[in-house]
């Protein structure tokens, strides 16, 4: 039996998502692709034992050939800097590929800051034009301090990254994601949100229900898409902690304070009973 490790979605002609199997690792992190009429660019690299670049290659290739074109640059940003989302970095900056020249830039402040067009760190909005194309970027530290939304003009599409998405939001700065949530509110006023696609799914279709962390195989995941109004629910529900952290379990997603560990020992010690139960029953169909 042969499982992909990326499956690619084509969300419209020149716009593409991908996301890591499960079976290469559990975090099953999205990436996004947009084609302009000059550039692409690709949002993350994917996790550990990702191997994106022969998918990202094909994916591109098939996109030139399409619109009889020997080339594209590629531009790659990132969402923010954790190792689930910048793990394929070393690989992506190795291709040498005429048909996709790389333009790479890390998940660095100042990098980000220049290459949008960012001044002032988090309130300016920056901004990329693809040719016919502009996607602004709006900082929104609070899960990492360099996370970034990106929003894209053309199908209004909003990637909110790890601060919102159907799952577990782990909050590093409560104080600061408070905030980037306020001013993701603020920009979104007035324009068109078509969907919030964020980085990971781990809320089963069950409403208030999680996958634990860790899960490799999810048949009855939450759909990706999230609309407007699951910004504005996770807002209300920031201000009814009034300050004061904790975590709160709502219908499309949970809110899930950090200290300086990730995991309290007893719930790392069941993350890593439950991957390992995972990994050992990979191909295992039997029903249960």
């Amino acid at each position: 039996m042969e499982i992909p490790e990326w499956q690619v979605h084509e969300y419209n002609s020149t716009t593409f998502l991908l996301r890591q199997s499960g079976c290469t690792d559990f975090e099953k992190p999205f990436i996004y692709l947009f084609f302009g009429k000059d550039k692409a660019l690709l949002m993350d690299t994917g996790s550990r034992h990702g191997n994106l670049v022969p998918t990202l290659q094909r994916t591109v290739r098939m996109w030139l050939q399409r619109n009889s074109r020997t080339s594209i640059p590629l531009i790659v940003v990132h969402s923010h800097p954790h190792e689930d989302h910048v793990a394929g970095d070393a690989e992506v900056q190795a291709i040498h590929d005429p048909a996709m020249p790389i333009t790479f830039i890390p998940a660095e402040l100042e990098a980000t800051k220049r290459f949008y067009g960012v001044a002032r760190w988090p309130t300016d909005v920056g901004h990329v034009d693809l040719g016919g194309r502009v996607i602004d970027m709006i900082p929104i530290p609070g899960h990492s301090d360099l996370s970034v939304a990106l929003y894209d003009r053309n199908t209004a599409l909003l990637l909110a990254g790890d601060s919102l998405y159907p799952g577990r939001l782990y909050v590093a700065d409560f104080p600061a994601f408070q905030a980037s949530t306020e001013r993701l509110i603020q920009f979104t006023q007035g324009k068109p949100i078509s969907n919030i696609l964020g980085n990971h799914i781990e809320q089963s279709s069950t409403p208030f229900v999680d996958y634990p962390v860790g899960t490799i195989y999810q048949p009855n995941e939450h759909e990706l898409a999230l609309s407007r109004g699951a910004l504005l629910e996770l807002e209300e529900a920031l201000l009814s902690m009034h300050g004061t952290p904790r975590r709160m379990a709502l219908r499309d997603f949970s809110v899930w304070p950090v200290g300086a560990s990730f995991m309290s020992p007893n719930e790392n010690a069941q993350f890593e009973k439950h991957r390992q139960e995972q990994i050992d029953t990979m191909w295992d169909h039997t029903p249960h």
